[in-house]
């Protein structure tokens, strides 16, 4: 129940072609405060809740537990999110052994492009796709929750 997880900012858009899938999120956080946040998402045909505990100090790993809910629920549960939502479109691009989701987010978020790798330990090595820009891992404004807030747009 511990993500290890790096990101990292997007310099093209060569990824898209790379994609061996891709789908919309629609997200809202019932709580975004940083001990804990508590996330609503639509993803394909199911809904899913989230909490996430506290990052690490270098921002690598952090607790999550996440449950598949129905899309009734996910959507009466998105009524009752915090201000602020999240649009975007996931790309899921193989890279050696792993798979980055690139994230190319809409609405106030519009212009920013994130990469994310999960990991198996905070250590493990993996290939760097040419597209791949400077690392942001443990920087809270590229957090979703962070972002809902207070979008990439007003930087």
């Amino acid at each position: 129940m511990v993500e290890i997880e790096r990101k990292f900012l997007v310099n093209s858009d060569a990824f898209k072609i790379e994609a061996f899938n891709k789908y919309s999120i629609k997200q809202g956080f019932l709580n975004s405060d940083k001990e804990r946040t508590v996330r609503v998402r639509l993803k394909k045909e199911t809904g899913y809740i989230t909490v996430k505990g506290k990052s690490s100090a270098n921002g690598l790993s952090r607790f999550e537990w996440e449950k598949a809910i129905t899309v009734a629920e996910a959507e009466s549960l998105l009524n009752l999110c915090e201000n602020g939502f999240i649009d975007k479109m996931r790309y899921e691009v193989k890279s050696g052994i792993h798979t980055f989701e690139i994230d190319e987010f809409y609405g106030d978020n519009e212009g920013l492009i994130i990469a994310e790798i999960e990991l198996n330990s905070e250590s493990e090595n993996f290939e760097k796709p040419h597209w791949l820009g400077k690392e942001v891992t443990g920087d809270v404004r590229y957090y979703n929750s962070q972002l809902s807030k207070v979008p990439f747009k007003t930087w």
